[in-house]
């Protein structure tokens, strides 16, 4: 067989094998959110990249679901229950704002404030990051509209900014 018979052998079974090994990958067990058939949800979804950082994407047996690692690192639900005011720290990331629930820390929860429905992030933070996980998913997060943003305390209780002093000139 010639050395062009090989080569035009091999591109053509490679889709197959490839497949085959994705297909061999154990599909990450979740559970849907409540909401996970809002439209919006698919929005999401259709717009998951494939992979964050060095964790591919996995398939999983949930609707409105996203998994990413071997093993699962970062975990994404959407449709989960909209967040009301909370004390849990807020963070602004590529214009999506996320309560941040350390309290399983490593593992920390985030939960997209402002946007319905809601999108819940889980990252194992001994394997992922976190702050590249929600900005790798903030395009597919943004499809849902924000209609509130994260407030500070001082934005609440009326405290009005400090004035900048001007420099002294020397």
């Amino acid at each position: 067989m010639s050395t062009f018979t090989r080569k035009a052998l091999a591109m053509a079974f490679a889709p197959a094998i490839l497949l085959g090994l994705v297909a061999c990958a154990p599909t990450v067990p979740m559970t849907p959110a409540p909401d996970a058939t809002n439209p919006e949800c698919a929005d999401v979804i259709v717009r998951l990249p494939d992979a964050i950082d060095n964790n591919v994407k996995r398939q999983t047996d949930a609707q409105a679901t996203g998994a990413w690692g071997s093993p699962a690192a970062i975990l994404l639900r959407c449709g989960v229950p909209v967040p009301g005011p909370s004390t849990l720290l807020c963070v602004t990331l590529k214009g999506i704002d996320w309560l941040r629930d350390d309290s399983g820390a490593p593992n920390y929860v985030f939960t997209t404030f402002g946007r319905d429905p809601a999108v819940e992030v889980i990252i194992d933070g001994d394997i992922a990051s976190g702050t590249n996980a929600l900005i790798a998913l903030s395009n597919a997060v943004g499809s849902i509209p924000a209609t509130r943003a994260c407030t500070n305390p001082d934005d609440v209780l009326g405290i009005p900014e400090p004035t900048p002093s001007p420099s002294p000139t020397p």
